[in-house]
């Protein structure tokens, strides 16, 4: 998970991430990382509109953010 954080955070990407929090609980975040720091990396969440720090570890799945605003089908 971690060399696909690394790449994520190479694309300057945002992603959906599934996540275990400290209390156990699984929340879905749509972050962007903004550096990485051993076992722990900060991004930016747009869900809780604050930089926030990470564990890799806890890190359950990501999914790249897809823009279709403004497509014309």
């Amino acid at each position: 998970m971690k060399n696909k954080l690394i790449k994520v955070m190479q694309r300057n990407q945002l992603v959906d991430m599934m996540y275990v929090a400290k209390d156990g609980s699984i929340t879905k975040r749509r972050i962007k990382i903004v550096k990485m720091i051993g076992d722990k990396f900060q991004a930016f969440c747009f869900t809780k509109q604050a930089k926030r720090t990470f564990i890799f570890d806890n890190v359950l799945a990501i999914a790249p953010v897809a823009h279709k605003e403004g497509w014309v089908i």
